[in-house]
């Protein structure tokens, strides 16, 4: 991986990762076709099942259990509607993947300092029609602003979940991999005055990135080097908690390609004063940002591989040419 999107490179690291998705399962007696190995409620299955075969005792009734989740699964990606998008991506509907993963993603959460001491709520909701009509105009935008990442994310992303709620602003799991999730306010105009489809562009390059950073690690190269990798929390620039090193590793190359996507918007056509004034704002933020975050991560240089470093000398020259577009 780099920070450069490689539609080509992206498949060759979903193949190897769909050819472990189907060893997993095959170890827990489970057997699926290429295709199936690619979606993300297969993915979870087959998580579970490596937490089941680590066990003691797997036992008969959880690999069992294993077999009927499978069919459900198969159950649920038959009776979904062909992808309403130029994409094989789909606008998800609710699911029970999708559903067990936000819970996840709520759990880890700090506890509300309320009198209920739950996290905040965010739900998987419906698509609306007029929220689909958004998401095409996103797809239709990236392919006009940025072929490669449009194709790239076309390639890696399976399904898009949305989120109601104030808790998650979007995220990616591992577990559901292909699944990215995006709060619904993103797909209309921020107060910045950006419109939808450009917020919600950026929210599926933040999310891709995070997916394809995953894939990559496992399915190429590390980026990290495991003797090494454990230093400790740092600051990074997107959240205001300390993260572990790959947390920032991660943030840096969201940061990176998310400063390409305003800097081709910003050489794109816009022909609306407000929002060329909003993306070259949101482009400068994002460049001040990048060029935090790749300080930091150079100070970690000996915890990166060859690999690691290779993204890290593009993300700087990134952060580099966006902070002198931006003095311009």
């Amino acid at each position: 991986m780099r920070i450069a999107p490689d539609a080509h490179q992206s498949a060759e690291e979903r193949t190897v990762l769909a050819r472990m998705t189907r060893s997993g399962l095959a170890r827990a007696g489970l057997t699926v076709t290429a295709a199936e190995a690619g979606h993300p409620a297969i993915t979870e299955i087959a998580h579970l099942a490596q937490a089941v075969l680590r066990a003691d005792a797997p036992g008969a009734e959880r690999l069992a259990r294993l077999g009927r989740m499978l069919d459900r699964a198969r159950a649920g990606i038959a009776a979904a509607p062909p992808s309403a998008l130029p994409w094989p991506a789909e606008p998800a509907a609710p699911a029970p993947h999708l559903e067990r993963s936000v819970t996840r993603a709520r759990n880890s959460l700090p506890r509300q300092d309320d009198d209920t001491g739950r996290p905040p709520e965010s739900t998987v909701v419906a698509w609306h029609e007029g929220e689909v009509e958004t998401l095409r105009e996103t797809v239709a935008l990236l392919a006009a602003v940025w072929p490669e990442a449009h194709a790239e994310l076309g390639g890696i992303l399976a399904q898009i979940a949305l989120l109601a709620g104030p808790a998650i602003d979007g995220f990616t799991d591992f577990t559901v991999h292909g699944a990215v999730f995006v709060r619904r306010d993103r797909l209309g105009p921020g107060p910045d005055a950006l419109p939808g489809p450009v917020r919600l562009a950026e929210a599926l390059v933040h999310e891709g990135t995070h997916t394809r950073c995953n894939a990559a690690s496992v399915a190429a190269q590390p980026f990290l080097r495991s003797a090494r990798g454990d230093v400790g929390l740092v600051a990074t620039p997107l959240r205001v908690d300390a993260r572990p090193l790959t947390g920032l590793f991660q943030q840096v190359a969201v940061l990176a390609r998310s400063v390409l996507l305003y800097q081709r918007l910003l050489d794109g056509d816009t022909r609306d004063p407000g929002t060329a004034t909003a993306v070259r704002s949101r482009h400068a933020q994002l460049a001040r940002s990048a060029t935090e975050g790749v300080r930091t991560l150079e100070d970690h240089r000996d915890a990166l591989t060859d690999h690691g470093l290779a993204v890290l000398e593009e993300a700087i020259a990134v952060a580099r040419e966006s902070t002198r577009e931006s003095a311009r």
